[in-house]
């Protein structure tokens, strides 16, 4: 269990004190501008240190792409940048340890361009995903959206044609978002609701590609395609819906982080402790 970690002021200096605070037993950081194209380069120094600090924690590490990244954009540009934000998250991710790199699988934009999207996600990712695998780099992580402006994946069922555009690649892993599953309509709330989306997820990609699971409650009502994420069990999916993920076979072992609302590590250290309840 761990949470979406702030790294202003330094990579080591910022995450390490944040995730012991939180309690946390794994971390995800940007590496760069989470809205932004700018591409740093990162302090060898601060790498280093986290990198080393992260493994004396036994934390696994994962980095999450800029949320500009849409591989099925109609905007050459677009597609452009984030081909490179994605390699630049990939060389940073080695440098600092990371398991994965997620990114959010995208959205057509245009009902005209949505053949062409899936094309466009091939091309693009089969390099990386080929460039990665044969370094022993980071894993590439697709995480289903909330749904909405012609996304390419937000139900978990939509996952099959996308793994299906890059054949497989055994290199591209999923990153399941329970805030993002109940935006695109799946009732997590529901009895049984959270377990039946993980049943489904499981049959679409297979047993062993779910690698990280963003555990976030919602303020929104289910099949709003609104990404508004909410503490634990304070939202519309509620806290036995969470239980249902913790104990449910598919996530063993798999990293669970939280990006819910905090001031400071104060709402994380209380999220990861619900889910370490949940859990034990």
């Amino acid at each position: 269990m761990g949470s979406h970690t702030p790294t202003s002021g330094g990579l080591a200096r910022a995450a390490l004190p944040y995730a012991d605070a939180a309690g946390s037993e794994a971390v995800q950081v940007y590496v760069g501008n989470s809205r932004g194209w700018a591409l740093p380069e990162g302090d060898p120094e601060q790498d280093a240190l986290f990198r080393d600090g992260c493994a004396e924690r036994g934390l696994p590490v994962f980095i999450h792409a800029s949320l500009l990244v849409n591989l099925g954009s109609p905007t050459p540009n677009t597609v452009q940048r984030s081909v490179d934000t994605l390699a630049h998250a990939l060389r940073r991710g080695a440098a600092i340890g990371a398991a994965g790199v997620v990114f959010h699988a995208g959205s057509a934009v245009d009902a005209g361009h949505a053949e062409r999207a899936l094309r466009q996600v091939r091309e693009a990712l089969l390099p990386l995903l080929d460039a990665t695998a044969l370094s022993g780099g980071p894993m590439l992580l697709v995480e289903p959206s909330a749904g909405g402006g012609r996304s390419l994946a937000a139900r978990v069922q939509q996952l099959g044609p996308y793994l299906d555009a890059v054949d497989r690649h055994p290199g591209l892993g999923v990153c399941f978002d329970t805030c993002h599953a109940w935006a695109a309509g799946h009732d997590l709330s529901a009895e049984g609701g959270m377990t039946r989306t993980l049943d489904e997820l499981v049959a679409t990609v297979g047993p062993d590609r779910l690698r990280l699971v963003h555990a976030n409650d919602s303020k929104d009502l289910c099949g709003s395609t609104r990404d508004r994420h909410e503490s634990i069990g304070k939202g519309g999916i509620g806290e036995p819906a969470f239980a249902e993920l913790m104990t449910h076979p598919a996530t063993a072992g798999i990293p669970v982080l939280v990006e819910t609302p905090t001031e400071r590590h104060v709402g994380h250290a209380a999220d990861i402790a619900i889910l370490k309840r949940l859990r034990d």
